[in-house]
């Protein structure tokens, strides 16, 4: 039974960079039928790492960013976070609703929804690819939306899991829309529990 991230082995390691690409490419495949136009996506970085770590990875604990999170429950528990930065949010509204913001504070509510909605894709898909590679069901609760620092936003997965693990799954990239480059963040904090049982069905573990 694996007792913390660190003790993955490389093949594991590879394999959850793997469900990384496939997840992150089929959101940029959502995206782009969401916006109406074409969004790929750069070959995305999948790193385990301690959740500070995460957080400078992200931009650090002080910028203000909104986040959209949902609790995995099924064969896979934990929670998964996707991490809006300002730049994706204005390409998608500006496709969608042919409009920008300049910061989270005035958010209208067809706004909020779109965002929310943006989140939801990404997380659905990537879990979609996930559940399709391992045979696993999992559930998902409807998406929580929050705009926080980012270190705030960050202490709910540190809080639920953060006695048990000190490490978590992160998969940035860039998706590439309309002559633009801009960030995308995903957070995975499976339990160790299912961390181990996902590997196992994905045959790379044999503990």
């Amino acid at each position: 039974m694996i007792k913390n991230y660190n003790q993955l082995s490389s093949l594991e390691i590879d394999t959850l960079r793997e469900i990384g690409s496939i997840g992150t490419g089929n959101a940029a495949t959502a995206l782009s039928q969401m916006m109406n136009q074409p969004v790929r996506i750069t070959l995305p970085e999948v790193r385990i790492m301690e959740y500070n770590e995460a957080i400078e990875w992200i931009g650090g604990p002080e910028e203000v960013t909104a986040g959209v999170l949902v609790k995995m429950s099924g064969d896979i528990g934990g929670i998964m976070l996707s991490v809006q930065k300002l730049e994706l949010v204005n390409v998608v509204l500006n496709a969608m609703l042919g409009e920008s913001i300049d910061g989270y504070e005035n958010l209208t509510e067809l706004e909020r929804s779109a965002m929310i909605e943006i989140g939801n894709i990404m997380i659905s898909t990537f879990i979609n690819a996930l559940s399709g590679l391992a045979d696993v069901n999992i559930k998902l609760t409807v998406p929580a939306f929050a705009v926080d620092m980012q270190g705030a936003i960050l202490t709910v997965p540190m809080a639920e899991y953060g006695g048990m693990s000190d490490y978590l799954m992160a998969i940035g990239g860039n998706f590439v829309c309309d002559g633009k480059e801009v960030p995308c963040h995903l957070i995975l904090s499976p339990d160790l529990r299912s961390l181990d049982f996902l590997l196992r069905k994905l045959g790379v573990s044999d503990d």
